[in-house]
């Protein structure tokens, strides 16, 4: 049995979707980023750094692990499945994986809190962090021309890259024009487990729609990352 403690960001979302995608048995604990849980030190020991998600394999001697990336990594290697075990196959899913890691979700994360979170609007900021997101965005547009997923079949590098383009609108970043894109961000929401995934710990679907109460999630988000 796995515990896996998160809260609904991409990041967690990462590993929700991975597991669902895998069919492992799991629990969840959710952590209320709002009331700052992850800096409270019950957490810190599973992660020292304060940031979701992390999990615990019982069945492994109690292994704990952070970071969404290093935790999908273990879920595919632990299973044998989302990454293949050739070394040229491996490192085509791996260099995905660290493009999310390394630019994807950096990017889109510093330009949710100029766009969304912070109450004064930095235009050269703001502009950086959504034109580097539409950047990357138009370099997997340009190799999802050529390829079904990105690195051969579905894969952890698909599921880290989605969990954050999908949410391109909360971002303020545009996807128009980039057809590849949109329909391999439309196949993988076909994907029961992926849409399961992304509802856990809670449901926040309308709210990356702006269909849902917007303001108090901003409001609140506002404090964590002025903390």
């Amino acid at each position: 049995m796995i515990e896996l403690y998160t809260a609904a960001t991409p990041n967690g979302w990462k590993a929700s979707v991975t597991l669902e995608e895998l069919g492992l048995d799991y629990t969840t604990h959710k952590i209320s980023l709002m009331d700052g849980e992850q800096k409270k030190p019950a957490f810190l020991k599973l992660n020292p750094n304060g940031r979701i998600p992390a999990i615990i394999d019982r069945d492994a001697d109690d292994l704990t692990i952070f970071e969404s990336g290093a935790i999908m990594i273990y879920l595919a290697e632990k299973t044998g499945r989302l990454m293949p075990t050739d070394t040229k196959g491996r490192m085509a899913v791996m260099q995905w994986l660290m493009f999310q890691m390394g630019g994807v979700g950096p990017m889109m994360g510093q330009a949710n809190v100029f766009f969304r979170y912070m109450e004064e609007k930095i235009p050269t900021a703001l502009a950086r962090y959504q034109n580097e997101g539409r950047r990357l965005f138009e370099v997997m547009n340009g190799h999802l021309a050529e390829n079904e997923y990105l690195a051969g079949d579905y894969s952890i590098a698909d599921i880290a890259n989605w969990c954050w383009v999908r949410s391109h609108k909360w971002s303020g970043i545009s996807i128009e024009g980039l057809d590849n894109l949109e329909r391999w961000i439309n196949a993988i929401y076909e994907r029961p487990a992926a849409l399961k995934g992304i509802k856990i710990p809670e449901d926040t679907t309308a709210l990356l729609k702006e269909e849902g109460n917007a303001e108090e999630f901003i409001k609140g988000a506002r404090k964590m990352v002025t903390r």
